[in-house]
C-alpha cells in the first residue's frame, strides 16, 4: 500500500520533474530525435533510437508457377494404354509490406493505435519526461486512436508537415504552464459546482487554493492524494479533464445514511448520504502535536448551538482567540471524538492549524447544521439519533514543496 510519505515524495519528484526539465531546455535536447532538416526529404534521426510505427497500408504481390502437362503414351502388341497427363500448381504466397507513414520525418512519428497519454507514451518509447512530448504536440490532453504524435521534441520542427516550431525557451514555457493551470483552474471549478465550496480564482497560478483543490479532485477520482501540482501530458490531468461529474469518493463512509469524510492530506471535507454527494468544504485539522484523531463512521454525540453567544462556544480546554469574535473559539461545534468537533471558525488556512477539531468557514457550518437538521435546535443536544451522522477522519498531511 502506497504511505503518504511516499505519495508526497512522489509529488516532489513530479514537481522537480518539470523544474529539471526547464532548466535543461537551453543546455540540451530532451528529445529522442534531433533532425532539424528544411528539405523534402525526411532526415535521419540522431541520439536515442525510437521505433518507427508504420501505418497499415499494405502492398500485395501473388506469385504462381507455371502448370505443366506431360502426355506419356506406351504402346505394346496386346495393350494399347491411355496417354497419363500430370499436372503440378505451385502454392500461391501473399507478402505483405509495411509503408513508413506518410509525414515529413516517419523516423520521428508514431500513430496511435489506442486512446493514451503522453506519460504512457513516453513510458513505452523510454523517453524521459511527458511534458516534453505534450509541449510538442500542442499540449492535448488525451491522444486519440489513431493519431499522429511527434515523438522528437525540442528539435524546432513539426515532424509531421515539416513546418518550423519555435524554441522553447523560458517564456514561451511559462507561458505554456500558466495556460495549463488555467485550464485546470476552469474544470476544478466545473467539476465542483454546486457543492458549496467557492470557485477558485482562474489566474493561472497554481497556488495553495489550487493545491488543495487537486487533491480533492484526486481524492474523488481515485487517484493517489497530494496537493502538487499535475503534470501536463500525465494520466491524472488526463482524468481531470475528461468529461464527467465530480464522483463521490470511495470510502466507508459511504455505508452511513449520512456521512462526514475528513481527508487530512487535502484539508477538504466531503459531505453526503449514502452514495450521494451533498457538500465539499475546505477545513483545517489539528496541528502537529493536536492531531484530528483517525476515525471510521464515529457517530456524532452533541451539538451546541450556542445560542446565548451568537452560536459561539467557548471551549475552557483549548482556546483559541483569533476565533474568538466575543467569548467563545468554537462555532455550533458538532462532537464526534471526545472534544474534538467539526465547528465553525474565522480562520481556515489550508494547513493544519487547530487544536484537534476541524473547521468549517462559519457559513459553511451554518450549512451543514441546517443539512442535518439542527438549525431549529435551542438548546444542547447529546441525543445520536437526532444528528444522525458519522464521522471519517483519514489521510497525512504533506505541505507542498
Amino acid at each position: 500500500m502506497t504511505t503518504n510519505a511516499q505519495r508526497g515524495r512522489r509529488g516532489n519528484e513530479r514537481r522537480r520533474a518539470v523544474v529539471a526539465w526547464v532548466a535543461a531546455l537551453g543546455v540540451v535536447s530532451l528529445a529522442a530525435c534531433t533532425s532539424t532538416s528544411t528539405s523534402g526529404a525526411s532526415p535521419a534521426a540522431t541520439g536515442t533510437a525510437v521505433t518507427t510505427a508504420s501505418r497499415p497500408a499494405t502492398t500485395s504481390v501473388t506469385t504462381t508457377a507455371p502448370t505443366t502437362t506431360a502426355p506419356s503414351t506406351t504402346t505394346t502388341a496386346a495393350t494399347t494404354t491411355a496417354p497419363t497427363t500430370t499436372t503440378t500448381t505451385a502454392a500461391t504466397t501473399t507478402t505483405t509490406i509495411a509503408e513508413p507513414l506518410d509525414v515529413f520525418d516517419p523516423n520521428c512519428v508514431i500513430r496511435t493505435d489506442r486512446e493514451t497519454t503522453f506519460e504512457e507514451l513516453a513510458l513505452e518509447r523510454g523517453l524521459a519526461d511527458p511534458v516534453a512530448l505534450w509541449f510538442e504536440n500542442d499540449t492535448t490532453d488525451i491522444v486519440a486512436t489513431g493519431s499522429l504524435v511527434d515523438i522528437c521534441p525540442a528539435n524546432e520542427v513539426n515532424d509531421i508537415d515539416g513546418q518550423p516550431r519555435p524554441p522553447l525557451d523560458d517564456a514561451a514555457i511559462q507561458g505554456a504552464l500558466s495556460s495549463n493551470v488555467v485550464r485546470q483552474q476552469t474544470r476544478l471549478n466545473e467539476l465542483f459546482a454546486g457543492s458549496g465550496i467557492s470557485d477558485l480564482a482562474v489566474d493561472g497560478i497554481s497556488g495553495p487554493r489550487t493545491g488543495q483543490r487537486l487533491c480533492a479532485a484526486r481524492l474523488a477520482l481515485g487517484l493517489d492524494t497530494t496537493l502538487d501540482d499535475m503534470m501536463p501530458g500525465s494520466n491524472e490531468q488526463a482524468a481531470l479533464l475528461a468529461p464527467g461529474a465530480l464522483p463521490t469518493p470511495d470510502s466507508t463512509a459511504v455505508e452511513s445514511e449520512r456521512w462526514v469524510l475528513i481527508d487530512r492530506t487535502c484539508q477538504i471535507m466531503f459531505i453526503g448520504s449514502g452514495t450521494e454527494l451533498a457538500f465539499v468544504f475546505p477545513t483545517s485539522t489539528g496541528s502537529a502535536g493536536f492531531e484530528t484523531r483517525d476515525q471510521d463512521r464515529a457517530q456524532a454525540f452533541r451539538f451546541n448551538p450556542a445560542l446565548d453567544n451568537g452560536g459561539w462556544h467557548d471551549s475552557s480546554e483549548f482556546p483559541v482567540g483569533v476565533d474568538n469574535p466575543l467569548n467563545g473559539n468554537l462555532y455550533k461545534p458538532l462532537y464526534f471524538d471526545l472534544g474534538q468537533a467539526i465547528h465553525g471558525a474565522n480562520n481556515v488556512p489550508t494547513t493544519p492549524q487547530s487544536k484537534g477539531c476541524a473547521r468549517l468557514r462559519v457559513q459553511d457550518q451554518d450549512t451543514f447544521v441546517s443539512w442535518l437538521g439542527l438549525d431549529t435546535a435551542t438548546e444542547e443536544t447529546w441525543r445520536k439519533n437526532e444528528m444522525n451522522v458519522t464521522v471519517n477522519v483519514q489521510g497525512n498531511f504533506v505541505p507542498r514543496p
